[in-house]
């Protein structure tokens, strides 16, 4: 997978999560939802934090610099580092997203829980692609 098409992915759940989105007015007071019920709040909280462990796994193996293991371990020993900046700043915009729009508190069904995850896995894929990419540029 290139850089080009990661961030076609990346922008392309952006979109999905933005178009999802709940519409202000929908409901006046938060209930607690059942378990397996998919609000678009946990929908759009699941795919940013998705994303985030998405380039938090391509920081790390860009940081590892892994060697051998085949054609994905080769592509995120190259690109890596970039994925993990774009995507960790994704899960970072949705994530604020849906855990400013979400009304009522963790349990409602609104996604807060995984908005909060979002965020953080967006943190750890931002700090680890620039520890990759300063590491890279260090060494030419």
């Amino acid at each position: 997978m290139s850089t080009r098409s990661s961030l076609c992915a990346a922008a392309a759940v952006l979109i999905g999560a933005l178009a999802l989105a709940e519409p202000a007015a929908a409901s006046a007071t938060p209930v607690a939802a059942d378990v397996f019920t998919l609000s678009t709040g946990r929908i759009g909280a699941f795919l940013s934090a998705l994303t985030g462990l998405i380039g938090s796994v391509c920081g790390g193996m860009a940081l590892a610099r892994t060697t051998g293991g085949g054609h994905i371990a080769a592509w995120a020993s190259r690109n890596g580092a970039v994925t993990a900046l774009v995507t960790g700043l994704i899960a970072i915009a949705v994530g604020g997203t849906v855990a400013a729009t979400a009304k009522g508190g963790l349990g409602t069904g609104n996604g807060l829980g995984g908005a909060y995850v979002a965020l953080i896995l967006g943190l750890i894929a931002l700090a680890l692609g620039r520890l990759a990419r300063t590491r890279s540029h260090q060494t030419r």
